[in-house]
């Protein structure tokens, strides 16, 4: 069988080891439902706002839609965009990609025209699914449809779930699928191949693709769900999106699945959709990120429903404070889990039975016992123990390298494979992870990774503006803001701040990506080196409260 061109595989040796130590099971990651469709059929499987599948309804749409995409002329190995809402249908196009080999590149509902052009770009996307509008904003994602094919003309399908403009409407390959008869399998397909393709927090630019194995995506769920404790009982509320990791495989809404329990998709995250959600459906589990977490025991103070059914919140995406773990577990009233992991792989937890004061000050220890940390400084000395340096990891379901980013992969990973993850860290006794930063060139705006090299290319795109810098700024809500340092042109002094949004919308970029603070100044500071000193700016920054954006 072909290899799969331009993912990097683990070496043979590991590749040994990992199956010999049954975390790699050589099975494809969809095989489980149709499984489940024989022994589960009647049992709930998805809630939405609209309805319901049962298991044996979401295999048959799933093997519908396959067929469906097959008869397109989709075929294994194809990439598919797919930037779907949480609804059913992300689910049956996930499981229908899954049963040809067709590689779905999971993009959030979030990105607009740059990362969509991206994605399709860079992947050599032969097909983009997505939805007719957002229900909550209005927005037309057809007309983002449209730019995304003008600029990929490659892009040989758009596959819209509702009302399909100019475009193919999903429903309509499913119904063909469906008439159409007959049952595409999974049985060749190469396990050691990429099941998805997930995005990367982009921190040097536009998203990375990181290619995520069949069999290392399956044991990330099957193990991270053993740990969290999930079983046929377990109802998962989706709050976050769908494809993001965290809210997808960790275990999240596929680990859900993959014990039989039920998962609840929630269109909202916030405690005004959700909590009725949980009263309602006896959410029983459920991960957010930490301003969510704050503002839900926040909101539980004054909220009518009744959330004791939940039993366990995850929390990840960002670093959790212990001051404001604290109050989320005394707000909600059920058990913290602290989530510290990566699309690219590495997952920690903390792990039930830990006391409240160890799941308030770390992040767990990692899912597998044979995931490699390393803790180094500047010139790859591995530190000693419990001082802090920056994180590098290699394991059975941690990335080798990214999807067609050869040069970058050079110094994203060292020569014998450990994935530089630029978290800085330390390691307690216990064998915990503590977050104490990061080394990449980020925002984590409330676990939406801003890239500020990406940012500061749009900025100097304007007319009217010279140099750029984007730094981080403390926020008690989210964690850190998104602030912009801007050196207009001085034959343009009158920049319009407020029009900025408005340039940036423009261009495409998505509305979290957006300065939530602007600085005018004169010029720059730089290092000795003549780099720009975003540490000088981050503490200039701190100091003023700038020209907020909204």
């Amino acid at each position: 069988m072909e290899p799969f061109v331009d993912a990097v595989g683990w070496p043979d040796a590991y590749a040994r080891r990992y199956r010999e130590s049954g975390y790699w099971q050589d099975r494809p990651l969809g095989d489980f439902l149709t499984e489940h469709a024989h022994t589960l059929g009647d049992r709930t499987a998805l809630v939405t706002e609209h309805g319901s599948l049962t298991y044996s309804e979401l295999e048959r749409r799933a093997a519908a839609l396959a067929r469906g995409l097959t008869n397109l002329g989709l075929v294994r190995g194809d990439r598919i965009v797919v930037q779907l809402p949480n609804t059913e249908d992300f689910f049956v196009t996930l499981f229908a990609c899954l049963r040809i080999g067709a590689v779905p590149v999971l993009g959030l509902p979030a990105y607009r025209r740059s990362e969509a052009v991206h994605l399709a770009r860079h992947s050599s996307a032969a097909a983009y699914v997505l939805p007719d509008t957002d229900s909550a904003s209005g927005y037309d994602y057809r007309v983002l449809a449209d730019e995304v094919r003008n600029a990929v003309p490659e892009l040989r399908h758009v596959l819209v779930a509702g009302a399909p403009g100019r475009h193919t409407a999903l429903a309509t390959v499913e119904e063909a699928g469906e008439q159409a008869g007959g049952h595409p399998g999974s049985t060749e397909l190469d396990p050691t191949a990429p099941a998805v393709l997930l995005v990367s927090g982009g921190t040097t630019g536009l998203p990375k693709l990181i290619p995520r194995t069949h069999n290392d995506y399956a044991y990330n769920i099957r193990a991270s769900a053993q740990v969290c404790g999930f079983g046929p009982d377990t109802v998962y509320l989706a709050a976050l999106p769908a494809a993001h990791n965290f809210a997808l495989a960790c275990p999240g809404a596929l680990g859900t699945l993959l014990v039989g329990g039920t998962v609840i998709l929630s269109p909202s995250p916030d405690p005004d959709t959700v909590f009725p959600i949980i009263e309602r459906h006896k959410v029983t589990v459920t991960a957010v990120v930490p301003p969510l977490a704050a503002l839900w025991s926040q909101a539980a103070e004054w909220s009518t429903e009744d959330l004791s059914s939940l039993t366990l919140l995850q929390v990840g995406g960002a670093r959790l404070a212990p001051d404001t773990a604290r109050r989320v577990r005394a707000g909600l009233g059920c058990e913290l889990q602290q989530v510290f992991g990566m699309a690219e792989g590495l997952l920690c937890l903390t792990r039930p039975g830990y006391a409240p004061e160890r799941v308030d000050a770390t992040q767990g220890r990692p899912l597998c016992p044979d995931d490699e940390l390393r803790v180094v400084d500047e010139d790859d000395r591995d530190v000693p123990p419990g001082e802090t340096g920056e994180l590098l990891t290699r394991g059975p379901y941690t990335l080798r390298g990214y999807y067609r980013a050869e040069d970058h992969n050079k110094s994203a990973f060292t020569v014998d494979g450990f994935y530089r993850t630029g978290d800085l860290v330390r390691l307690t006794v216990d064998g915990d992870i503590v977050v104490e930063g990061r080394k990449k060139d980020l925002v984590n705006r409330g676990g939406d990774k801003v890239s500020a090299d990406e940012l500061e290319g749009h900025l100097r795109a304007h007319p009217d503006i010279l140099d750029a810098a984007v730094v981080p700024v403390p926020d008690e809500y989210l964690g850190e803001r998104t602030c912009a340092w801007i050196v207009p042109r001085k034959d343009r002094p009158g920049l319009d701040v407020p029009g900025l949004d408005a340039f940036l919308e423009t261009r495409g970029v998505a509305q979290y990506k957006k300065p939530d603070v602007v600085h005018i100044t004169d010029s720059l500071p730089v290092t000795s080196v003549g780099k720009v000193d975003k540490r000088t700016l981050g503490s200039r920054a701190a100091e003023h409260s700038g020209q907020p954006r909204h």
